[in-house]
Formats: structure tokens, sequence, C-alpha cells
């Protein structure tokens, strides 16, 4: 599983698909798609998270690509969230994708890629190592 020699675009192809891994506070799901977007589910399994998923709601979609050996996911709607309604005078444009396309502009999530294969990854996020499992 050790290919520090892959580039960019190789790790990018190795990653579509769908991907489940779990932190100490959450389960996700991710399916990287070949156009460049994502879908994620996270489900908060520590109990002091719960309301912060009741408010943005748990499925996440946006844009993503490698940077460096860098897997940058970046934000552009949260359809389930509680603010998500609509804006009176703009009926197509909702307030919660609004505020997640302007925090995305700011903030990027990046991780930074260890090792990957067509099964199994391992990323890091802030010095915790995160494992990936290819689903079908």
């Amino acid at each position: 599983m050790n290919n520090m020699n892959l580039s960019d675009t190789k790790i990018e192809i190795l990653l579509f698909g769908k991907w489940r891994f779990n932190t100490n506070w959450e389960k996700t799901s991710i399916e990287f798609k070949d156009d460049m977007t994502y879908e994620q589910t996270r489900i908060q399994t520590f109990l002091l998270s719960k309301p912060s998923e009741l408010i943005t709601g748990n499925k996440f979609t946006g844009v993503w690509h490698v940077n460096d050996r860098r897997l940058c996911l970046i934000v552009k709607t949260v359809p389930k969230s509680f603010f998500n309604l609509q804006v009176l005078i703009l009926s197509k444009v909702y307030l919660a994708d609004m505020i997640a396309s302007v925090y995305s502009i700011f903030i990027t999530e990046n991780y930074e890629v260890i090792e990957i294969n067509s099964s199994r990854f391992l990323i890091n996020n802030k010095n915790q190592r995160i494992t990936g499992i290819k689903i079908n």
C-alpha cells in the first residue's frame, strides 16, 4: 500500500467511487465522482456533536481535487440542513447553500493522502490518521 510516488492524477483515479471511514466522533461515507464532484454523508456518533448535525444536516455535496498529495473537499450544498429555506426574493436559492458556498471560499477541508490503493486509503487530518475502505 506504500505508494509515495503516485501522481495527483493517479490518486484521483484511485479515489473514484464510494468509500466509508470512521473517526472517533463520526461515521462517514463519501462518493467521489469522475466529474470531480462528491456526495458525503456524516453521522455523528459523539452525543455532544448531535446538535450540530441537526442544524447542518448530515449530507454535503461539493467539488474535490488532489493537489500535492492533499485531498481537498469544497462544500457547495447542504441539502438536509435545517436552515435550507428558500429565500423569498430568489426562489431557486437556498439559505444554507448560500452560507456553505461563502464558507467554502475561506475554508477547504484538506486531508494529506498517506497511502492509497484500489480498496483502502490512509489519510491524515489534524494529526489523526483515518483509514477508508472502498465499498461497492
